[in-house]
């Protein structure tokens, strides 16, 4: 059957027998072939081994251009844009650009071509234009996929991750970057540090902010553009469905995040009783992929609440801004915090009982997290061993969770009870 007659029959019936039916034969015919994943755990642990590799490959070729040479009846290999090394990006490491194109072309086969559209239809990308990429590397999807994506395009990347804010300036006036990928409140930090070194960010070299991994506002966009000078756009991703790219904002419209259906078919459905909802009506977002060959997933709930909407910019389907999610967890600066997780580490001290709070609020542009837990019944300390006792649940939620907090540790029946219904831990003082 056809891609595009498939696709709309599903679209047309969307239900569980044919669901099921395209999944399984798309699992049995995509499952097997693992070697984009093997390649990333190839690329990630010889990192070192590249540049030997590739020293042993240009000496071939220069011995091989010896022999063509000798040889009179050779013919010359006609030049291609494919095996011009000119065009071959490269990543940015210091100044030495390492070419990583044997790995790199493996490990695109896992996130396919979603992750290169955001970046291509903010602008038309030349081989010669760069990228910085502040979000996080590691084992998080958004550096490694956002900087895939854009090396897919033949744009030179910078993989300067996350924090570090003076040296995010001095790499954007150094190798002045067209783009950079980001989380807003981080932009919003970036810009501040711009100024503080009196420099003017709009006289940078940046021209278009892909920003995601958090919820933002229309007003933050308008901040951010007016101080910095560059087109704001947004992208949606998680990590059980792809990563970044499942949809990404037009420059032209700036009016929600594109869906790309060829890849991913979305639905809202009401949290509470499962109902698939129409198009327009705000519920919880419901990815299944049609395309994805390692860990395919059917009628995925993302847990976030949004809107379908119809095409503009795109032949696609758009989504609303994310007003919210269906569950208890937060998302601080791009990661991912769920309550229990706190309640593990706070239950995991013996002095401290099992009552907590979290109290999230924003100062500036950055959000803040605020630890409230208690000591356990009969247990006194004095002020140092209070402190003590905090910075010890403090250093464990960053090490385990990622985030920054302030935690304080308060006598014992310091926090309410709840009596009556589920115990309230979650304070978000954020104004919406």
């Amino acid at each position: 059957m056809h891609r595009g007659s498939e696709l709309g029959h599903v679209r047309r019936d969307f239900g569980g027998d044919l669901v099921a039916e395209i999944a399984l034969r798309r699992l049995r015919e995509r499952l097997l072939p693992a070697a984009s994943t093997l390649a990333l755990l190839l690329w990630l642990a010889l990192p070192l081994v590249s540049a030997p590799v590739h020293a042993q490959d240009a000496q071939t070729v220069a011995e091989q251009a010896g022999d063509a040479e000798e040889d009179e009846d050779s013919a010359e290999e006609p030049a291609t844009a494919a095996n011009d090394p000119a065009n071959t990006p490269a990543m940015i490491f210091g100044t030495a650009p390492v070419d990583t194109a044997g790995f790199r072309q493996a490990v695109n086969r896992a996130y396919e071509d979603p992750l290169q559209r955001p970046t291509r239809q903010v602008t038309r990308w030349k081989p010669i234009e760069q990228a910085t990429m502040a979000y996080g590397y590691g084992l998080f999807t958004g550096g490694l996929g956002a900087h895939y994506g854009a090396e897919r395009l033949g744009c030179r990347v910078i993989p300067m991750s996350g924090g570090q804010t003076e040296k995010q300036v001095q790499l954007i006036t150094d190798f002045k970057p067209d783009i950079i990928m980001v989380t807003p409140s981080y932009m919003q930090v970036i810009v501040e540090e711009f100024v503080r070194q009196g420099l003017d960010p709009v006289q940078s070299s940046l021209k278009v902010g892909i920003f995601g991994a958090e919820p933002w506002t229309e007003a933050m966009r308008r901040e951010i553009e007016g101080k910095a000078g560059i087109d704001a756009v947004d992208i949606y991703g998680l990590s059980e469905v792809m990563g970044p790219g499942v949809a990404s904002e037009c420059i032209e419209s700036k009016d929600g995040p594109v869906i790309w259906e060829d890849h991913f078919y979305p639905e809202i459905i009401d949290p509470e009783t499962g109902e698939v909802l129409p198009d327009g009506s705000e519920g919880e977002l419901v990815f299944t992929t049609l395309t994805k060959e390692a860990l395919p997933v059917i009628r995925y709930r993302t847990r976030d609440l949004t809107r379908l909407l119809p095409p503009t910019s795109r032949s696609f389907r758009r989504i609303g801004k994310i007003v919210g999610r269906s569950d208890d967890m937060l998302i601080i600066r791009g990661v991912n915090v769920f309550p229990t997780q706190i309640e593990e580490i706070v239950l995991a001290h013996p002095q401290l009982s099992g009552q907590y709070q979290i109290q999230v609020s924003r100062e500036g542009p950055l959000d803040k997290v605020g630890v409230r837990c208690e000591l356990q019944p009969g247990v006194v300390l004095s002020q140092t061993e209070h402190q003590a006792v905090a910075d010890w649940v403090s250093h464990r939620i960053k090490t385990l969770v990622g985030i920054s907090t302030r935690v304080e540790v308060l006598p014992t029946d310091s926090i309410e009870r709840t009596l009556v219904g589920k115990a309230r831990r979650v304070f978000d003082l954020r104004k919406r």
